[in-house]
């Protein structure tokens, strides 16, 4: 910052580059800190999408809660389902801040998501009729979130990198109440191993998708670079899918089961895992609502916000006193 001059007279480029400085220098930026625009709206669209993901992922294992085989099974996955939506409502809290200098509030996120303008995690738009995707959900698709919320724990966002300590926290029990699943029908009869691999069969190519295609160019747009940039993440989609495999491979053969692809392997050379790729074209359509059970789960969703509208309603006219 130039000698002399208070903030406001500085220009935008000597604002910019004062902003870039902070954030390089490890500072976090805070709501009511200046930002540039690009940053704002990067931060609005990832944690509006990340807070909706929570929200509409507690839908499937919801679905779960009164077949669940056992009522410790029912105590859990209820918790779970708990967790999933707190999550949401803070994130949507923290998205919120940020979107109010615009004048727009969470019924504007929510009104996005009725819409479709507002996406949500792929893996959230597909079917789950077993209690092995009960498993495989809270299992691999919670380890994969915890994978991807680790990597912007030092968000330069604090309050983001704030609220991904918490939620990361009760991610790994998500994760370990999976692997409970998991274990328990991997050394059950043969009938409960092969429900258990057709599970992991249906859940393959969503995992692979969750971290989104290798690059901006495959996205059409450079957000994920921006993302970067900014040091909001600090890995690439593809580095997170390699962690992925890395972590969760080892353990799906240690239990005995077959990964549904017969090209995937460790390249000693290369240090990557190597793998047959999915249609991206797919994985767009899904995101934009026309997966097995998006519409569904968007009307389970709007049904529930329209029927509960008046508690808002009374909370606004407590607040107004």
């Amino acid at each position: 910052m130039q000698a002399g001059l208070s903030f406001e007279q500085l220009t935008n480029d000597e604002k910019h580059q004062h902003f870039m400085d902070r954030i390089n220098r490890g500072e976090k930026i805070e709501a009511d800190d200046w930002m540039p625009d690009d940053y704002r709206t990067n931060l609005i669209r990832l944690i509006s999408m990340h807070g909706i993901s929570e929200i509409m992922g507690a839908l499937p294992e919801k679905e779960w809660v009164p077949k669940a085989p056992s009522l410790h099974r029912k105590l859990a996955i209820m918790a779970k389902v708990q967790d999933e939506m707190g999550h949401g409502q803070l994130l949507l809290r923290v998205a919120e801040d940020l979107m109010a200098p615009h004048g727009k509030t969470r019924e504007d996120i929510m009104q996005d998501l009725f819409s479709g303008r507002l996406k949500f995690h792929n893996v959230f738009h597909m079917e789950a009729p077993t209690w092995g995707d009960a498993g495989m959900i809270a299992w691999l698709v919670d380890g994969a979130a915890i994978i991807s919320q680790s990597m912007m724990l030092d968000s330069s966002y604090g309050p983001y990198a704030r609220a991904l300590k918490r939620i990361c926290a009760e991610e790994v029990f998500h994760a370990q109440h999976g692997e409970s699943i998991i274990l328990a029908l991997a050394e059950g009869t043969p009938e409960q191993r092969a429900l258990l691999q057709d599970s992991l069969n249906r859940w393959w190519t969503s995992l692979i998708m969750f971290f989104g295609p290798k690059s901006a160019k495959e996205t059409g747009n450079s957000n994920a670079d921006k993302n970067i940039m900014y040091k909001i993440r600090t890995k690439t989609n593809e580095d997170l899918r390699q962690e992925f495999f890395t972590k969760y491979i080892p353990r799906v053969w240690a239990l005995g089961l077959t990964i549904p692809d017969e090209t995937i392997h460790f390249d000693e050379v290369t240090q990557m895992w190597v793998y047959q790729d999915v249609d991206w074209n797919e994985f767009k359509q899904i995101v934009s609502g026309n997966g097995p059970r998006s519409q569904e789960r968007l009307d389970l969703r709007r049904s529930s916000y329209d029927n509960n509208g008046w508690v808002r309603e009374a909370l606004a006219a407590q607040k107004a006193i």
